[in-house]
C-alpha cells in the first residue's frame, strides 16, 4: 500500500473516531478524491472490528463508542467511591497533583475534599469544582475550549500546560485495559494527556474500576506494568490474573463491596 493511501485511511479512521460517524461523500470532498477511491478505503477499514458501513456513511461499532460523562459517573458509584477514598488515603495535606479527565478521577477529587493546601493541576473542570470549596487549595486550569458534555479540556495546548509543572502525584483513569495490559482510551489526545501527566509526576496512580478490564477502546498508550500504583474496587476475572499477579505489590484493592 502506498504511503499516501495509508495516511488517508488513517485520517479517515481518526475522523470516524472523533465524530462517531462520517459520510462517504464528505470524505471524498475532504480528501479531494473520487467516490470510488473513498469506497475502497471504507471497504478496507470496515474489514476490522472498529468501523462498519451504514447507508452511505461509516460508524464506530457500539463497543468503541464512548458513553456520556454523566452516564459514566452514574455507573458503579460504590466501586468508584471506594477507589476514590483509597486513593485519597495516599495523598496527604499539602500535596501537589495532577488529576486527569474522567469519572473515576473525579471520585478521587471528591474524596480529597477534606484535604488542605493542595495544589491541583487539572483539565477536569468537574474535579476542579469538587475541590474549590476548600480555600487553602490552589487549583490551576489550562486555557482552551471546554469539551461538552464531559466538561474537560483537551488539545495540544493542554500538553504544553502539563509540561510546565512537576508534581508528586498523577491521578488518572483509562477507558479500558487490554489483556496484555495496554491502556486504552477513545481519543489519541486523551492518551497524550495521560502520558504528559505521568511523565511529570513522581508517582503515578491509575484509578480503574474492574469493569474497564477487557473493555475496548481504539487509542493505545502505555501499559499497566508501567504504573506505580493501581487502585481498583475489586479484581477483574481470572483472565487477567497472569497480568496482575506479578504486579501484586503495586495493587490497592479498595474496601467495599461494589455492585
Amino acid at each position: 500500500m502506498s504511503s499516501k493511501k495509508q495516511i488517508r485511511r488513517d485520517a479517515i479512521a481518526a475522523l470516524a473516531l472523533e465524530q462517531g460517524a462520517v459520510t462517504v461523500g464528505s470524505l471524498a470532498e475532504r480528501f479531494d478524491v473520487s467516490m470510488q477511491t473513498i469506497r475502497r478505503d471504507v471497504d478496507a477499514l470496515c474489514e476490522g472490528e472498529m468501523l462498519h458501513r451504514v447507508h452511505g456513511r461509516i460508524e464506530l461499532s457500539e463497543e468503541f463508542l464512548n458513553t456520556p460523562f454523566d452516564q459514566r459517573a452514574g455507573t458503579n458509584p460504590l466501586g468508584k467511591r471506594s477507589i476514590g477514598e483509597a486513593a485519597a488515603r495516599l495523598i496527604p495535606d499539602g500535596s501537589t497533583l495532577f488529576i486527569s479527565i474522567g469519572s473515576t478521577p473525579l471520585s478521587v477529587a471528591q474524596a480529597l475534599r477534606s484535604r488542605k493546601n493542595l495544589t491541583v493541576i487539572t483539565n477536569n473542570l468537574n474535579a476542579a469544582m469538587a475541590l474549590s470549596d476548600e480555600l487553602s487549595n490552589r487549583i490551576i486550569l489550562p486555557a482552551g475550549e471546554l469539551r461538552l458534555p464531559d466538561r474537560d479540556i483537551l488539545g495540544d495546548d493542554v500538553l504544553e500546560f502539563f509540561g510546565q509543572y512537576r508534581v508528586e502525584f498523577a491521578v488518572f483513569g483509562v477507558a479500558g485495559v487490554a489483556l496484555d495490559g495496554g491502556l486504552l482510551d477513545f481519543h489519541s489526545t486523551e492518551v497524550r494527556a495521560r502520558q504528559a501527566i505521568r511523565a511529570n509526576a513522581q508517582k503515578s496512580l491509575l484509578v480503574v474500576d474492574q469493569s474497564k478490564f477487557g473493555r475496548h477502546a481504539p487509542a493505545l498508550g502505555d501499559n499497566i506494568s508501567d504504573i506505580d500504583t493501581i487502585i481498583m474496587d475489586r479484581r477483574p476475572g481470572p483472565a487477567f490474573a497472569p497480568l496482575l499477579d506479578p504486579l501484586e505489590n503495586r495493587l490497592v484493592i479498595a474496601e467495599g463491596d461494589a455492585k
